[in-house]
């Protein structure tokens, strides 16, 4: 069989054209309904969907409000669900005080000529935590050597501890001074030398998360008792020599 095409090529092409111009025509049609639809499931989602829900949770709150306003001392128990949140951190914040007797047992120094009795007595201490303080006001029969020995002791005491990071030691005191030095008379009829000691201590000594918290003394390599009972300002470094032409 023989065919013969009579359609001249321009015809073929317009042909082509239009063909391609319906199936674009008819696509984006198609296209067209389907973002229609989309925006009509994404309004019907928002507006009805959206809506039905938020209405079942103001439900669900107006209920619950209702039921907390039927609870008896509401107030107290909020209150106290709010204290308990905290114990945590109180915890960590609080003062382990009883380390004080710990402290008293180190640095109090013994009077080795009797029976190893205490070389000072305190009348009254008095921890300041505001100001890390400790004021001791204290007496003693063996004079002023005593209170000095039991600077010296309270000089070379140390605390060491442990917590979360690695520490080392401390020093317990700082700017110790003595004061209100003066004689009396004790309950026994003996001579005493009166004396007001006071010195700011580390705060680790006391607070809850130091652990295995302890004290020890330390006297530069030297325990004597006569090293203690001399003043420290009786030792210096030695003078150099004076340079010639001077």
């Amino acid at each position: 069989m023989i065919e013969i095409n009579l359609i001249p090529n321009v015809k073929l092409e317009l042909i082509k054209a239009q063909k391609t111009r319906s199936k674009v025509i008819a696509a984006s049609i198609l296209i067209g309904f389907a973002s229609l639809l989309i925006v009509a499931v994404l309004a019907g989602y928002i507006f009805m969907v959206q809506s039905i829900r938020g209405s079942l949770a103001d439900n669900a709150i107006k209920d619950g409000s209702a039921k907390l306003a039927k609870v008896e001392d509401l107030s107290k128990v909020l209150t106290i669900q709010n204290q308990l949140t905290k114990i945590s951190a109180l915890n960590d914040s609080k003062k382990i005080d009883s380390r004080l007797f710990d402290i008293l047992q180190m640095i109090i120094p013994l009077d080795s000529a009797s029976s190893n009795s205490p070389l000072v007595q305190i009348s009254t201490l008095t921890v300041d935590p505001e100001n890390t303080a400790i004021t001791i006001d204290g007496q003693t029969r063996s004079g002023y050597s005593a209170v000095e020995i039991f600077k010296k002791t309270i000089d070379g005491a140390r605390v060491k501890y442990t917590d979360s990071d690695t520490t080392d030691p401390l020093h317990l005191a700082s700017e110790i001074s003595i004061s209100n030095t003066s004689y009396g008379e004790d309950s026994t009829g003996s001579k005493v030398l009166r004396f007001t000691i006071s010195f700011k201590y580390a705060e680790e000594i006391f607070a809850y998360t130091s652990k295995n918290a302890s004290v020890y003394i330390i006297s530069n390599g030297n325990v004597t008792d006569s090293y203690l009972g001399v003043p420290k300002s009786v030792f210096a470094e030695r003078a150099t020599d004076l340079t010639e032409g001077k």
